[in-house]
């Protein structure tokens, strides 16, 4: 039984966000000339009403044009993650199931991928429909980090805030050989989990009162060590994909990966011996998207025609500290 992604639609809320915004707010900061924090030249800020549920609504809006509502409406699994819930003491499954018209037999909702939760995404839904749960599946990630986490009045001023950029997108995803999802791999770094902390000034604990505003809690040291492990995992993760699927990663048709920063980017293409001509970057128009990267990255390589069918598109990304890594290959199907 053959398994597809035979679409993803996107969305990039408002208009974009120029580098110079940060630079009237920026302030002294140890880490504005660390490599991690290159600003890009635009991102997308979520709007101070818009949720998650509404990114994704927005997002599924080309699912629907191109597929119909009933292909959206009608998987029988529906599963998402959020950067930012809207409400933290569970997910945005069910409301956005409801906005979707759905009524799925199973909702999961990720936060453990990071931002490889598409490609955890795609293994989930792969095991799932070939298990017998359904016929189809939706992927729905919304980042939303940026406008509003990395907006405070106080965080802005950080070289941190300056990368992040929001926005959503939505995968299609059918048992049939359309587009089949050649190949997943998941890895797990529980030992790296602690080293992604949310930084407060005065310390406490993220969901006590206080006047201070939460970010991340970077350090040299930490960068340091982030920046190992994304240049290690990714390639890693890829390269067993490829070794099982029989394809030399210097084959590879497309390379889609999640975008901390160009460091990564450039890092990452070389680690596997590909031209940028193969890369999929939007990082200057759009920023750190999180997970949504990995599915924006995607839309735009197919709507700017350089997938076509029958292409091998490989999709790859790291998350948070270096606590998860994931690639999943597809033979792309055409949309």
């Amino acid at each position: 039984m053959s398994v597809s992604l035979i679409d993803v639609s996107t969305y990039l809320p408002g208009e974009p966000v120029a580098a110079e915004y940060y630079a009237g707010f920026a302030a002294s900061d140890e880490l504005r000339d660390n490599v991690m924090f290159r600003a890009p030249r635009y991102r997308h800020h979520v709007a101070p009403d818009e949720t998650a549920i509404d990114m994704v609504e927005r997002a599924a809006a080309g699912l629907v044009d191109r597929h119909g509502h009933d292909a959206v409406a009608g998987a029988d699994v529906l599963i998402t993650h959020t950067q930012l819930p809207d409400v933290p003491f569970y997910g945005g499954g069910g409301g956005m199931a409801h906005r979707l018209g759905m009524k799925p037999s199973t909702v999961i909702d990720l936060h453990n991928g990071g931002c490889a939760a598409f490609v955890l995404g795609l293994k989930l839904a792969r095991t799932l429909l070939t298990a017998g749960e359904g016929r189809t599946a939706v992927i729905a990630v919304a980042q939303n980090a940026a406008g509003t986490i990395f907006d405070q009045p106080t965080v802005r001023r950080k070289a941190q805030a300056s990368v992040p950029g929001d926005g959503a997108a939505v995968g299609l995803v059918t048992v049939s050989d359309q587009s089949p999802i050649l190949d997943v791999e998941c890895r797990t770094y529980g030992e790296f989990a602690g080293d992604m902390a949310i930084a407060v000034d005065p310390p406490r604990k993220w969901w006590q009162p206080g006047t201070g505003e939460g970010m991340i809690g970077f350090t040299d040291a930490k960068i340091t060590k982030v920046l190992a492990r994304g240049n290690r995992q990714v390639p890693e993760v890829s390269c067993a994909v490829c070794d099982r699927i029989g394809v030399a990663p210097k084959d590879i048709d497309m390379l889609v990966t999640n975008q901390p920063n160009r460091v990564f980017l450039r890092n990452w293409r070389e680690a596997l011996e590909l031209p940028e001509s193969r890369h999929v970057d939007t990082f200057d128009a759009c920023g750190n998207l999180f997970a949504a990267g990995i599915p924006v990255n995607l839309d735009v390589a197919v709507t700017e025609g350089r997938l076509n069918a029958g292409d091998v598109v490989l999709m790859a990304a790291f998350a948070h500290a270096g606590d998860f890594a994931g690639a999943a290959a597809v033979r792309w199907g055409g949309r």
